[in-house]
Formats: C-alpha cells, structure tokens, sequence
C-alpha cells in the first residue's frame, strides 16, 4: 500500500470571527505530485503553511510524514519539508550570498552565524545550484538578483536538506513569459525524476503546471471543491465553479490551460 506523507483531516482555521478554511480533507501519498489551484483568497497559501508546520489548525488533524501537528517538536519536524514561498524569501538577507542562501537550508536557518558545513554540504549546494541554471551565481548577492533568478536559487535551497515534501507556493508569481517557462521546464524535469520528494505547487494558473504532475487540489472559499487525478479534477465544471467563470480546459503535450467561454 502507498504511505500517507501528509493528511487533513476535517481541518479548520479561524482567525478571530474569520473563517480561512473550512472542514479540509486531502491526502498526499508517497511519488505524488500536486498542483494546488484556487482565486485569491481561498485558502491556498494557509494549506501549504500547514503543511509546512508553520501553521497549526484551529480544529481537525494534520499529520506531515507521520507526525501530528500539535504533538510533534516542529523544529525537528522542518528541516524534512522544502520550502519556497515569498513570505520565506522575505526573511532572507539580501547581503547573503547565493552559495549560503541554499546551504542555511541544511539547519533550516535563514541567514549564515556560526555553523560549520562539510565539503559535502557545499558540493551539494553548487549540484543544486546547477541543476537550476544558476551556479554561476554563487557569490553574488541574494538581494542584487532578478526575480526569476531568486526563484530559482529559492527551489534549490528548499532541496538542500534532500525533503521528503518539497512545497511550492507560487514560484512563478512575477516572471516573464520566458522566466515561467525556463522555470516551468525545470519543474517538469524535477516532477519526472523517480528520486524526486514528493511535491505540493501553488498556482493561480493551469498554464504554469509541470508536465509530470499528478493530482491537483481546487479550493474555493476555503473549502475543497475537487481533490484527485488531475485528468478528473481540472474538468471545465470544476475549474468553473472554483474560479466563478465558465471556462474551457484543453490539455495539449503535457501542458495545460484554460480560457473563458465567449
């Protein structure tokens, strides 16, 4: 049987008389691949948290490979989970250089103090580095790079400490054209290799999905509209009903997009 490597079970979360998400059930098995899709505001972003264990659920149960949130050390429970988001990049120095951007990841730190890394650890950064095209930036300036540079080095840094989930909230928020599909290209690279952890993206759109992925989540309002194979939910009725427009979904080489009707 495949394993569970994470699970919401009738998750909540309330801030105050706000309701952000409503009685969430998803379960992500081991080799899967998601995409996670929705307007602004449904609840995406506040999923991925709580699948990061930075978020705890105002009721239901959340288990992140085997571990209940709430009865875990998070701080043990982290350094498991890649993670690339804008609220993450934001806490990272931009006087921090790209080669100890990516390897901070391995304490799950984001800024270099006092800790010492093995040879190892630096040869793994400089792979990851060039796996996504930007080892050659290496010394320069977190802060001094360009948007579809920093997302790169953001999903190299989120494998650093070889995660068991990788999550992605947005990566390409911000690119150009050319920048989505470098980086789209690189995902779909990623998504088909056997060695990969499983993956989690947020997207607002159905173009930016990697060939590779599997199944995909569409919340709406904060709670799910669909959950399953990617064939079954991006159906034009379900797609619809989450983004409140009457779409049409076609699906040509591995990739996918969506227009409204008229």
């Amino acid at each position: 049987m495949t394993s569970t490597v994470l699970e919401l079970s009738d998750v909540s979360l309330r801030r105050g008389e706000k309701s952000i998400l409503e009685h969430v059930n998803w379960r992500v098995a081991d080799g899967e691949r998601w995409v996670m899709l929705g307007p602004n505001g449904a609840g995406k972003s506040t999923v991925l948290q709580i699948a990061a264990a930075r978020l705890h659920p105002t009721s239901g149960t959340a288990n992140v490979l085997g571990e209940t949130l709430g009865r875990v050390d998070v701080f043990e429970l982290r350094p498991r989970i890649g993670l690339s988001s804008a609220t993450l990049a934001d806490r990272i120095p931009g006087g921090e250089t790209v080669l100890d951007v990516v390897l901070t990841a391995t304490y799950a730190r984001t800024g270099r103090w006092r800790e010492v890394y093995e040879e190892e650890d630096v040869a793994r950064a400089h792979d990851l580095l060039a796996a996504f095209g930007v080892d050659h930036l290496d010394a320069r300036f977190f802060g001094t790079l360009s948007e579809g540079e920093r997302k790169r080095v953001q999903i190299a840094r989120a494998l650093m400490s070889d995660p068991e989930l990788l999550l992605l909230d947005e990566p390409a928020a911000g690119l150009d054209l050319g920048g989505r599909e470098e980086l789209v290209g690189a995902l779909g690279e990623l998504a088909g290799d056997a060695r990969s952890p499983v993956i989690v993206l947020v997207t607002h759109h159905v173009e930016e999905i990697p060939p590779g992925f599997t199944h995909a989540l569409l919340l709406r309002s904060g709670a799910v509209e669909a959950a399953g194979p990617i064939e079954e939910a991006l159906t034009p009725a379900h797609l619809s009903r989450t983004f409140g427009v009457e779409l049409t979904v076609e699906r040509h080489l591995g990739r996918w997009s969506a227009r409204a009707f008229g």
